[in-house]
């Protein structure tokens, strides 16, 4: 496993603490195969720690953080790549031209690892992007922290064991995990991005750098993927977004609490998307005998940030259901077995939080923020076995309590720290 050295916000000194990632060791194999390789994730999140470790010595590091290697990005871009030696460049995307000169390039010498590029918007949404380097480069998203890899393991969650275990031996495997229980609302309130997960101590200070993440992104980040003059606007449908986490995704309901047209609240959602501030869950889309729900749902990639948009001090049950959410994008990134994570939730109302599609099974998983799992929260789970029978897995109700036992012949309940 990658070891990653924690740094503060602004990279002035390095502690002794030792953390690893869960990406790291994806991205060192994929480094070996392919000629470019891609980490993209909200600023903040630790790419350039990540990317700079990685790959010690022998390595030219040029940020596009820094004016003249901007500069020359934009107007003479294969200067900077003239030179033979492998070459990471840290957020590329405030130089969209630059692609096209690393195509030329990486077709002139195709070499495993030869460019390590880091961007803090999604290049593959950026409209301004027209060269995604298609069959030349590997992309990776880089989350902000879970909470094993704010304890140092390095991991996101259990899920692949489940996955790869029979349902009759998932109650041996919880029982293995540490038993430590955990208060989810401290974890949400801090959210992942690693200097108010890990530095800060106080809420008092966790707002102060929240204050300056969001007015950082608004002046400078946002710029790099559109021209936004109306920032009131654009805050005000953050504030709405973080209001709505959990709910269908309805951009008119946005606009009228922004007080803005649906076209223009569809528009900074989908910026949101593509810096990773958003995050939408796609809805699981097999249709059997029930009318399905096609909208996606809409989450944040951070639920410190969320709360601290939304001027939220108590968490919501809908919180505990995006951290959930952060862990299992994280694992899903991790891993090379194609997961997806969607959800599902019929025109009548029934609903399962997120459903984990991989290896052509199913893995249904239902959150509530009580700590006592009754039979009655199994219906939806067992509602969703009985349409997919033939995919289904046992579902999987995770809680804020301390028991783990089946509360029906299949459904676990299991305290979710016990998952991740």
């Amino acid at each position: 496993m990658i070891v990653i050295r924690r740094l503060n916000d602004y990279h002035s000194h390095v502690d002794n603490v030792v953390l690893h990632r869960s990406v790291a060791a994806s991205l060192a194999q994929r480094l070996r195969v392919m000629p470019a390789m891609v980490v993209t994730g909200a600023r903040q999140t630790g790419k350039t720690v990540l990317t700079r470790d990685l790959v010690p010595g022998g390595r030219r590091y040029i940020s596009l953080d820094e004016n003249s290697a901007l500069d020359t990005a934009n107007n003479d871009p294969e200067a900077l790549l003239e030179e033979k030696a492998p070459l990471t460049i840290d957020e590329v995307q405030r130089a969209p031209g630059l692609l096209h000169a690393l195509k030329q390039a990486i077709d002139r010498e195709r070499k495993p690892g030869q460019f390590l590029l880091t961007g803090s918007a999604n290049l593959l949404l950026m409209h301004k992007v027209s060269e995604s380097l298609a069959g030349r480069a590997s992309y990776l998203t880089l989350w902000p922290m879970t909470r094993r890899e704010q304890q140092g393991t390095g991991s996101a969650g259990i899920w692949g064991d489940l996955l790869g275990a029979r349902d009759d031996e998932w109650l041996e495997i919880v029982n293995a995990q540490p038993n430590e229980p955990v208060d989810w609302r401290e974890l949400a309130r801090r959210g992942g991005f690693p200097t108010p997960a890990l530095d800060l101590n106080s809420p008092e200070e966790r707002a102060i750098w929240f204050d300056g993440y969001v007015q950082t992104y608004l002046e400078r980040d946002l710029q790099d993927i559109a021209s936004i003059a109306a920032l009131p606007d654009f805050r005000r449908v953050m504030r709405a977004a973080s209001l709505r986490i959990g709910q269908v995704t309805n951009q008119s309901g946005i606009g009228r609490d922004a007080a803005l047209t649906q076209p223009t609240a569809h528009r900074y959602l989908n910026l949101l998307e593509t810096s990773y501030l958003l995050a939408r869950v796609a809805p699981y889309s097999v249709n059997r005998t029930k009318r399905l729900i096609k909208s996606p749902k809409l989450y944040w990639g951070d639920v410190g940030v969320a709360m601290h948009i939304a001027q939220e001090t108590e968490p919501r049950g809908e919180h505990l259901e995006n951290l959930v959410l952060q862990d299992l994008l994280v694992w899903r990134d991790s891993e090379s077995n194609h997961a997806e994570v969607l959800y599902w939730r019929t025109t009548l109302g029934e609903e399962v939080d997120f459903v984990i599609e991989a290896s052509d099974s199913l893995l249904p998983i239902e959150v509530k923020s009580s700590g006592r799992p009754h039979f009655r929260d199994t219906t939806h789970l067992r509602t969703f076995r009985r349409e997919y029978r033939d995919k289904a897995r046992a579902g999987l109700l995770l809680h804020t309590g301390d028991a783990v036992e089946w509360v029906a012949p299949d459904v676990l309940a299991v305290p979710w720290w016990r998952i991740f």
